[in-house]
């Protein structure tokens, strides 16, 4: 199964002896910023429990699961494992558990942040994940429409278009594969 990744937020859900589980897959771009406002909404949540998985440039991934006041290994590593088997990357679960009066246990709490991590997964339409990255191609202007074409067959962003003396030059974004198709 290929790597699979989301571009927007999708949310999920799970009660569990009246505590309750808000559960948010975010793009990890989108993560800082998303435990910042959660924070802030939910200022009454007992904990806030987090897990994310990113691909590095030299392709190793970057992975954690915090508890966040849970007892260890009890949230932040069963949440973790969730994107694991999900083959999900470059994401992150954010999990706010407002206590419902009873205590769960050790294997309630993985259950519970588990089962809210898969419903927020279910109700998410992950796609294959693409690395993108930036080329600089160059042509005279007599090919420059036909780069043009290429570009435009391909799908792939133009993030500057460049003229000098002798042509054009695009700085072209997209993904690795459709960059290396290019003929220039």
């Amino acid at each position: 199964m290929p790597l699979m990744t989301i571009t927007r937020e999708h949310e999920g859900y799970l009660e569990d002896r009246k505590s309750r589980f808000l559960a948010h897959l975010v793009p990890v771009a989108l993560f800082e910023q998303r435990l910042e406002d959660l924070r802030k909404q939910h200022r009454k949540a007992n904990h806030i429990v987090t897990a994310h998985r990113r691909l590095l440039d030299d392709d190793r991934i970057e992975e954690s699961g915090k508890d966040d006041g849970e007892p260890a290994g009890t949230s932040g590593m069963p949440v973790l494992r969730v994107l694991q088997g999900a083959e999900l990357i470059n994401c992150a679960v954010l999990i706010v558990r407002y206590f419902g009066g009873v205590k769960l246990g050790g294997g309630g709490l993985a259950r519970a942040y588990s089962g809210a991590a898969q419903d927020a997964i279910a109700n998410a339409r992950p796609i294959p994940f693409q690395r993108v990255a930036l080329k600089q191609v160059s042509a005279d202007f007599a090919s420059s429409s036909e780069l043009e074409r290429q570009v435009e067959q391909l799908g792939l962003t133009v993030a500057a278009r460049d003229f000098t003396q002798a042509g054009v030059t695009l700085t072209l974004e997209g993904p690795e594969e459709d960059l290396a198709r290019l003929d220039a």
